[in-house]
């Protein structure tokens, strides 16, 4: 079992291959899908959030293929109506009825049962009339074993549904339909695709990420018992976070969870740091340090006194001059974690000397923003680090971390910031299915940074754990920042505010 809370990505050969053996009769598949429609239901309704809330006397479209995929649609469409009376379901039988397979019969009839007169099946055509409303559309057509081409009526099926503007929010059941081992011309275009128990290679494809959307990994026990084989890319899940929200030794002190150093901050970016520090005290550090320019330190002790403020000498510009260095070495062997970058600057004499800072640390790194540098990286030698670029800063570091383009790092853990966050020690590669576009703002980065330092000082010998767990914790946070508040209206310090929750939700 992998030490990192997560569960295997597998190919569709795979995985068509561990449900068979794990549903081998009609009974076992018939639970499965009930709890992968259900689970998406509770899914879709909890990120229809970030837009307003599920209206209560909504519609929803169902596009049902034969088998599975399609019944587990059927379900989730059956979970949310059983709580909104007033909602109503159309549902578009892709290869019509008598195509349907016995388990996705038994969907359609306990939908009709249950919903009664609120259900109702239309050809294509009617559903898709421009003057038709949805609320959702739910894609049950193909499951993972579809294999391309595609039949003209489906494409054109598709392609009427991607192009319709009566459609509020497109989710794919387990992945887009026209997806698999082998992709059609045209796919479903999801906003949200919800992998039902397991997460399929397809669907974290940089060529169809547009189709995907947004991934949400369900968990349907379906690793509970063990997991195939040696997976190198995995899905990370919430139960990392279980530790840090579970009891604390009533027989601890502050040095108990560690002390972090921070070092960043200048006149053209002052704030960096300080959403930086913000969140390494919320990571539940014990002690926070911060080296700052001198003219800043004020400032930012009266505004957050929790954490120990130290004013460093300026360059002339107003970065860190080259005598913070030895600022910082008084106090490294009291600390457990140093975290170098936000807001640092890019002034050749501040990179200078922190380059050296970082060859000579004696405890785990943490580089972020400026402080990823080729010569930074280059120079660390034996200690622990941790990475956490954007693209395009990643770019400028990657050949001193990388011997191809498979995120194989002989050393360090690198974060690579996206749209779906990835993380890797050269041996792993997992994925973060959390966070989203209200991620989109400056600071963002500053925060993972913070939570990363924070967590590596509290548990300085596992940094690739800390990467892990601070940005699923992050994503987690951002989530129910955007289900709370929105996408747009929001600041990104108030991600702070969900950290709390988001170990106990």
């Amino acid at each position: 079992m992998d030490r990192v809370p997560s569960h295997p990505v597998l190919s569709c050969a795979e995985a068509k291959a561990w449900e068979k053996n794990l549903l081998s009769d009609e009974n076992s598949e018939w639970v499965a899908m009930q709890r992968a429609g259900v689970a998406v239901a509770e899914a879709v309704a909890a990120d229809f959030r970030e837009i307003g809330g599920f209206p209560e006397d909504t519609r929803i479209l169902v596009l049902a293929g034969k088998g599975h995929n399609g019944g587990d649609a059927l379900l989730a469409a059956r979970a949310l109506l059983s709580d909104r009376p007033e909602a109503r379901v159309v549902v578009v039988l892709c290869f019509g009825a008598e195509a349907l397979r016995p388990l996705a019969v038994r969907c359609l009839d306990w939908l009709r049962r249950d919903a009664g007169g609120r259900v109702e099946v239309m050809s294509a055509e009617q559903a898709l009339a421009s003057d038709q409303r949805y609320a959702l559309c739910l894609d049950g057509v193909f499951g993972f074993q579809f294999r391309a081409p595609m039949d003209a009526a489906t494409l054109g099926l598709l392609s009427a549904v991607n192009e319709h503007r009566g459609i509020r929010l497109r989710a794919a059941v387990d992945l887009p339909s026209g997806v698999g081992e082998t992709n059609a011309d045209t796919v479903f275009r999801a906003d949200f695709t919800y992998a039902t128990g397991i997460v399929k290679e397809p669907v974290l494809s940089a060529r169809i990420t547009t189709s995907v959307g947004r991934l949400r990994y369900l968990d349907l026990g379906f690793f509970a018992l063990g997991e195939p084989g040696n997976a190198k890319e995995r899905v990370l899940t919430t139960a990392g976070l279980g530790p840090l929200g579970s009891l604390r030794s009533s027989q601890s002190d502050k040095r108990t969870f560690g002390h972090l150093l921070v070092v960043g901050g200048s006149r053209s970016y002052p704030g960096a740091v300080v959403l930086t520090v913000r969140a390494a005290l919320r990571s539940g550090a014990g002690l926070v340090t911060a080296f700052v320019p001198e003219r800043l330190a004020p400032e930012y002790a009266a505004r957050h006194p929790e954490a120990m403020w130290v004013g460093c000498p300026e360059t002339l510009s107003g970065g860190l001059a080259a005598g913070t260095g030895a600022l910082i070495r008084e106090r490294l062997p009291r600390a457990t974690a140093l975290l170098i970058g936000p807001g640092l600057g890019a002034e050749s004499e501040t990179i200078g000397w922190v380059a050296q800072l970082a060859a000579d640390s004696p405890v785990p790194l943490v580089l972020d923003a400026d402080a990823l540098r080729a010569e930074v990286v280059a120079g660390i030698r034996n200690q622990a680090f941790v990475c956490t670029p954007h693209a395009g800063e990643f770019q400028r570091i990657a050949p001193r971390l990388f011997v191809d383009d498979k995120l194989a790092a002989p050393r360090g853990v690198l974060v690579l910031k996206g749209p779906m966050t990835r993380i890797t020690d050269g041996n792993t590669i997992y994925h973060s299915p959390f966070g989203g576009p209200v991620l989109a703002r400056g600071g963002s980065g500053d925060i993972l940074a913070g939570l990363i330092g924070g967590l590596l000082a509290q548990a300085p010998g596992d940094p690739l754990l800390a990467a892990c767990r601070g940005t699923v914790w992050h994503g987690r946070a951002a989530d129910l920042l955007a289900r709370t508040r929105g996408q747009v209206a929001v600041e990104l310090s108030e991600i702070l505010e969900q950290l709390g929750p988001a170990l106990i939700s």
